[in-house]
């Protein structure tokens, strides 16, 4: 039942969040400042609900360390966009033709801060984690990583392909991270700087929802495989290449941390939170 409620209450959030930034819709000041309230009160409450239903301290989401776990993944995420860019625009098929519109960044900060903090909370934070504990680490990380992926087929320029690269380079990704560090501060960058590079500087396609103006007024084009077509470069080899070596990383990492769940391990009595580094 914990599960249960742990989705609800954070669902609830994200729902009543993204209704709220979406009737706010061309101000930016006001997306930025109900997207960075969505976040805030996501982590709030799945820090209460996960105390009521657990009775452990949440310290997926301690405050002590946030600051740097959160700028960590935030480089991360961004370096991580941009060398998928580079390597697009190095075959001639991103091209930049301008400043944009720094105005519209400011909105697109609170949007995907919102998308990015709570989606994270119900993936890692109440999916992934739950069924590590009970199935161990590869088979939450498959399963939550499937789910992520599929859960992108909702949006409007959606497609198979797209999903199953959303699944393998952000899906297995994050949950990698969220395995190496113990926290949900350093996917939670990580989620943010990504989208943040694609939507509010590179200006490009994020996961088929549509083109935003950011910092550059910028095209991409070419091939599906390269350029990510109408899905955006989220389905672009190069980001799942990219993503696919960082999780390699982050496995390596959890594994020498002594972090990875080992198959059906009975977690009772050692929550996979607070598993020894």
């Amino acid at each position: 039942m914990r599960l249960v409620w742990q989705l609800l209450a954070v669902v609830a959030v994200a729902m009543i969040g993204s209704q709220g930034v979406a009737a706010v819709d061309g101000n930016p000041w006001l997306e930025l400042a109900l997207g960075l309230l969505t976040a805030v009160l996501g982590v709030l409450v799945y820090g209460w609900v996960v105390r009521r239903t657990e009775r452990r301290p949440s310290t997926e989401v301690a405050r002590k360390g946030a600051g740097a776990a959160l700028s960590l993944g935030l480089l991360i995420g961004v370096a991580l966009f941009g060398a998928v860019i580079a390597n697009i625009a190095f075959l001639g098929h991103y091209k930049v033709d301008g400043l944009g519109s720094p105005t519209a960044a400011v909105g697109l900060v609170g949007f995907m801060a919102a998308a990015a903090t709570t989606e994270e909370l119900i993936f890692r934070g109440v999916l992934f984690r739950i069924i590590e504990q009970r199935t161990g680490t590869w088979i939450a990380l498959t399963l939550t990583g499937v789910l992520f992926g599929l859960s992108h087929l909702l949006n409007p320029h959606a497609s198979l392909w797209g999903a199953i690269a959303i699944a393998i380079e952000a899906g297995g990704m994050l949950a990698a991270a969220y395995a190496a560090t113990r926290n949900l501060w350093v996917p939670i960058g990580l989620h943010f700087g990504w989208n943040f590079a694609a939507a509010g500087i590179f200006s490009t396609e994020v996961s088929g929802n549509g083109t935003p103006q950011g910092l550059l007024d910028a095209t991409t084009s070419g091939p599906n495989l390269i350029s990510g077509g109408d899905f955006g470069p989220e389905g672009s080899v190069y980001s799942v290449l990219f993503g696919l070596l960082l999780t390699i990383v982050f496995l390596w990492l959890a594994r020498r941390r002594g972090n990875l769940v080992p198959l059906r391990r009975r977690t009772a009595h050692t929550p996979a939170t607070a598993l020894p580094r």
